[in-house]
């Protein structure tokens, strides 16, 4: 799995940007995305108009006030740089892609045979044009391969520079703009448009120009909204109160004691919170289109996995050649290869090496042999070789035994009356050793020459080491595991037993998937899913989360809500644990801005109040020293912790797969306990240093 380097917090190319996009950020429309931050910058530009006043007039306590109101708007400011880190991290990954998009030439293919191109600018391609590329050219635009076969460098999008290979139908005819065509030659159909290619659309997301605010973040801003009003309701109370203790009570000293009272921590970290939950993914090759995709993948309750190439290697390999009776294993081991010769799959090349490794059997030059090969179909489920006096197939069980009898019902005689290896005993022998195989996991591929029953091929599915344990780790995170395949029910049991899944869905088909996912969302469960086929668009679609493979088909990115660059199926893992982390650190973060207000107010209601209430005073339980010092040192506290905490909310909480009951307790053990002892020192520290400094 590849996961790229995230530029360092500290990097000066990431820093200088922020903080002039600090400063850009005080525009009020986008202020007003924040509802606690925008509230924050109105009430400090009410103290500063009512300052210049003051220093118009002549008023009292000036340099008191300047030191509250440069702190307010170091509040505001601050939360503004954290949400521009968090972006900046992005638009570095940004331009590396941006770089990736060139003024490409594109030859646009003319003529109802093609045979004839002109070269257009790659920008006024149209949905639909049809494109050569051959080596050594860039690819203009999104598109899906008509004609060809080619390797492509696709590390402009992926950052691996090994190349991979395209071609027409399949699931790999899928063709990305920007990147570069190493060999031989492909037909594109172009797919998408210039600016809204799969580079525009991940420039876009990456930069966070797409980011919309997820539900719970939605819900979250709501309540803080909500918690915001109560206050300033509260706070415009005071007056009155002091009134009638004989006394008043400076706007400054109110709005600070508002400031400190909101919860500003979690207003100012929350955008760059979700920022970096998708930022985490891509540093995985993960492009989320979606933040509520990241979101919802903390909250899987079901995840469903592809057996081949996600919980098993994908390559079967040809591991023994079992004849029935009566025949030798170099005579199976020989029709085997004749009819593996043009079968270009692993399975096919490794059935070819084993017989000549294992039993010496020379492979044939395809051309010398006056054979027409029969390709493997998903109807057929066979695939063969037809020679001169001869025809040899080999495929699923069934599929050939079926075969087997049309020979003999073409020939005029019963299949099961045959005087050749067809007989019942002999098809009672077979079926014996593929049930053998598919009970040990593997798969059966049996071969008949002539309608005489050979034996069958031992392909072997490996399990990936360490694969179990994965899945033991997603049953302590409370995630059901389900493998999809489309094998026999018997090698699936087995399969699943061996990697330790919780269920399988064998003989799966697109309506088996879809409605698979449909019946545990009905039961109210978030669902995960992976896919790279035209087949698994459907669901990829209904999932909660859908992954799509980057090497898929365009429909298959299209219906996913997430875009593996890598193609690496088990990383549905990481991404299940980015989406917890994403929704602990919103929990924790959220814990510890309300825990830490509670130490505020010890610090600044007493010293509001002190002059009218000397009993107050036993409330300073921090022993500050003045109350000026006291709502300067809570104010100057509130703005820095905003800073303190920005590589927290950037990073993530470190994620653990204990229980909900273990996870709350933690959380309120560290980030609520540790939110009100953390303030009463910081706090204490900063009296300390202003008062020593003269400044209250």
């Amino acid at each position: 799995m590849s996961q790229s380097k995230s530029p360092s917090l500290m990097d000066s190319s990431i820093l200088a940007p922020a903080i002039a996009g600090a400063f850009k950020k005080l525009n009020p429309r986008t202020l007003a995305k924040n509802p606690v931050m925008f509230v924050v910058a109105v009430v400090s530009t009410l103290t500063t108009v009512l300052f210049i006043k003051d220093v118009a007039t002549g008023g009292p306590s000036l340099g008191f006030s300047f030191q509250i109101i440069i702190w307010l708007w170091f509040t505001v400011l601050f939360a503004n740089f954290a949400e521009a880190v968090a972006e900046g991290r992005g638009k570095a990954q940004a331009d590396s892609l941006r770089r990736a998009r060139t003024e490409t030439q594109a030859k646009l293919l003319s003529g109802e045979d093609r045979t004839t191109f002109r070269l257009v600018p790659g920008a006024s391609l149209k949905v639909g044009d049809i494109v050569l590329i051959e080596a050594g050219d860039i690819i203009p635009s999104d598109g899906e391969v008509i004609e060809g076969i080619a390797s492509v460098n696709e590390s402009a999008i992926t950052g691996e520079s090994a190349p991979v290979i395209r071609e027409s139908g399949g699931d790999r005819s899928a063709v990305t703009g920007g990147t570069q065509v190493l060999s031989d030659w492909l037909w594109v159909r172009i797919t998408s448009a210039a600016g809204s290619t799969f580079i525009d659309r991940m420039i876009a997301l990456v930069e966070g120009a797409e980011r919309k605010k997820t539900p719970n973040e939605i819900a979250l801003n709501i309540l803080l909204a909500g918690m915001t009003l109560i206050f300033v309701l509260a706070t415009a109370t005071i007056p009155s109160f002091a009134a009638y203790a004989g006394g008043s009570i400076p706007v400054v000293v109110l709005v600070a004691l508002f400031v400190t009272l909101i919860p500003t921590t979690i207003g100012a970290l929350l955008s760059a919170i979700g920022i970096a939950g998708m930022n985490r993914l891509i540093q995985f090759n993960v492009l989320a289109m979606s933040g509520r995709a990241v979101e919802a993948a903390g909250d899987v309750d079901t995840l469903l996995l592809d057996k081949t190439g996600t919980i098993t290697f994908g390559n079967r390999q040809a591991a023994e050649f079992l004849p029935v009776k009566g025949v030798t294993d170099e005579e199976l081991a020989d029709a085997a290869q004749l009819a593996s010769l043009a079968d270009e799959t692993p399975e096919g090349r490794s059935i070819v090496i084993l017989a000549q490794e294992r039993y010496g059997v020379a492979a044939r030059d395809t051309h010398g042999l006056d054979a027409t090969f029969v390709p493997f179909t998903a109807q057929s489920r066979m695939s063969g070789v037809d020679m001169v006096g001869s025809a040899i197939r080999k495929g699923a069980v069934d599929a050939v035994l079926a075969y087997v009898n049309r020979t003999a019902a073409a020939s005029g005689t019963s299949g099961t009356t045959l005087a050749t290896r067809a007989t019942a005993d002999v098809v009672r022998n077979l079926q014996g050793i593929a049930g053998q195989i598919a009970r040990g996991g593997g798969t059966p591929l049996a071969v008949a020459r002539d309608g005489d029953l050979l034996g069958v091929i031992y392909l072997k599915d490996v399990v990936k080491g360490g694969i179990r344990e994965r899945f033991a780790e997603l049953r302590r995170m409370g995630i059901r595991t389900v493998m999809i395949t489309g094998d026999n029910p018997l090698t699936a049991a087995a399969i699943a037993a061996e990697a330790g899944v919780d269920d399988f869905l064998a003989q799966a088909t697109p309506e088996n998937k879809l409605d698979l996912i449909r019946e545990e969302q009905s039961k109210g469960k978030l669902v995960a899913m992976c896919g790279d086929g035209t087949n698994d668009a459907p669901a990829l679609a209904q999932a909660d989360v859908g992954v799509a493979m980057n090497t898929g088909t365009v429909a298959a990115r299209e219906a996913g809500n997430m875009v593996d660059l890598d193609s690496d199926p088990t990383k549905l893992i990481e991404i299940v644990g980015i989406g917890k982390q994403l929704l602990m650190t919103r929990g924790a973060l959220t814990t510890f801005s309300i825990a830490n207000d509670i130490a505020k107010y010890f610090a600044i209601i007493p010293a509001m109040f002190l002059a009218f209430y000397p009993q107050l005073g036993a409330l300073n339980v921090m022993g500050l020293q003045t109350p000026q010092s006291a709502i300067l040192s809570a104010i100057i506290f509130n703005a820095l912790i905003i800073v303190a905490l920005i590589p927290l909310s950037l990073r993530g909480v470190k994620y653990r797969a204990v229980g909900a009951g273990a996870l709350l307790s933690r959380n309120l053990l560290i980030y609520g306990l540790g939110g009100v002892i953390v303030p009463f020192a910081g706090i204490k520290a900063i009296d300390v240093i202003i008062t020593s400094l003269g400044l209250a």
